[in-house]
């Protein structure tokens, strides 16, 4: 049984058992009640009457983009920081003046649940354009109980204005509130004792992460928020070693995280560890790009190992104002020499490993979700090769 057939399409399958893309040249994908029934070979497609059939006429059909890295809700914008930046100051200068993401708190605090949902679905709606089917979105702009809910609430509720599955992550441990008064270890325990519980008992959050860094938090910090979360039964990620190394990809490897992102500053034992543990390292070029940053994370360490490695646009106010996943692939490959298959790879199958979605999402194959982006491109390298290019043809979410 099917409802609708793509036929006549060249297919990147990207099924872990195939060889780099798992490339079909002329292939056809079978679609039931929103459910793939068959990717593969045209020529071996089971007989399918009465199902709509649609002919692609040789175009590039993918798994639909999974962008496993946003922030996504917030207030306001940083544009005048961006311009500090410009002039010398570091993001380390900008935080301790008070901007950086402790600006964007107390914009997100004054903000309506409207307005958010307003700004946050115009930034949404250039991801979808580009083939976005599945979004991590992030809190941390709120920083206190009602805020935090606040966002999750608005990021929950973005599904049913767009037709797009919304995976939202807890990040209140992302900096330290005004009202802390530097006070780190009693802000940790508010995350642990009064915000955590209360998100997992209204189930906004599907998993919590944290920002262990010296500007934020403490890899002894960063284990009491990962403790409480595990209590809570919810899996956990983590911004790692992004501007030095705290030893933060293993110190996620070491309570089971989906991922840790970001990781310029990690060594080959960290990226082995992250191999071991099957902790998807989430390279987010973005920020590296907006910041001027030199240090790369380590790419032959991640491969020697043998780690998945996904890519995110990173999408927030401060350090990542960028909604185009084709403008990250292209970013990965030209300033951390990530391959074709690499980069879209990292946006679709590993991405969805970094969300712990891998077994719906991510790749075309019988069971799947039929979420697919259909391109009009004569080969894979151009979604990652043009720059200011986007050629999908269509986006089909769920069969539709």
């Amino acid at each position: 049984m099917a409802d609708i057939v793509w036929r006549n399409a060249q297919l990147a399958t990207l099924a872990p058992s195939a060889a780099g893309l798992g490339l079909v040249a002329k292939g056809a994908v079978v679609c039931d009640k929103g459910l793939i029934v068959y990717a593969g070979p045209e020529a071996d497609m089971p007989s399918m009457q009465g199902a709509h059939v649609i002919d692609c006429e040789g175009r590039l059909i993918t798994p639909g983009l999974v962008d496993c890295h946003t922030h996504l809700v917030y207030g306001g914008d940083r544009a005048q920081e961006f311009e500090m930046r410009l002039a010398g100051a570091s993001y380390e200068d900008i935080a301790r003046a008070g901007g950086g993401i402790v600006s964007s708190v107390r914009a997100t605090r004054a903000a309506h649940e409207t307005e958010l949902t307003r700004s946050a679905l115009r930034r949404l709606d250039h991801l979808i354009a580009e083939g976005v089917t599945t979004v991590e979105i992030k809190s941390g702009y709120g920083l206190d109980r009602d805020s935090e809910i606040k966002c999750l609430r608005v990021a929950r509720g973005l599904e049913q204005e767009r037709d797009i599955a919304v995976v939202t992550t807890f990040l209140g441990a992302h900096a330290l509130p005004p009202e802390a008064e530097g006070d780190k270890d009693v802000y940790i325990a508010h995350v642990c004792d009064d915000m955590m519980p209360a998100i997992a008992r209204e189930n906004l959050a599907d998993a919590v992460d944290a920002f262990c860094e010296g500007i934020a938090f403490s890899p002894e910090q960063t284990e009491r928020v990962f403790q409480r979360a595990k209590a809570l039964g919810l899996p956990v990620k983590l911004h790692a070693d992004q501007l030095s190394n705290l030893q933060g990809a293993a110190l996620a490897t070491r309570y089971g995280a989906l991922s840790a992102d970001h990781l310029e500053h990690t060594d080959e034992a960290g990226a082995q560890a992250l191999s071991q543990a099957g902790t998807v390292a989430v390279l987010l070029p973005g920020a590296f790009y907006m910041l001027r940053e030199t240090q790369k994370p380590p790419v032959e360490a991640l491969r020697k190992h043998g780690a998945s490695i996904a890519i995110a646009t990173d999408s927030n106010p401060g350090t990542s104002p960028m909604t185009s996943l084709l403008m990250t692939m292209n970013m990965a490959a030209t300033l951390f020499r990530l391959t074709v298959d690499e980069c879209l790879a990292g946006v679709t199958r590993e991405a969805a490993r970094a969300l712990g979605r891998l077994d719906r999402i991510g790749t075309l194959e019988a069971g799947k979700q039929c979420d697919l982006a259909i391109w009009d491109v004569a080969r894979p390298a151009e979604l990652v090769y043009r720059i200011g290019f986007n050629p999908l043809y269509k986006r089909v979410r769920m069969g539709r």
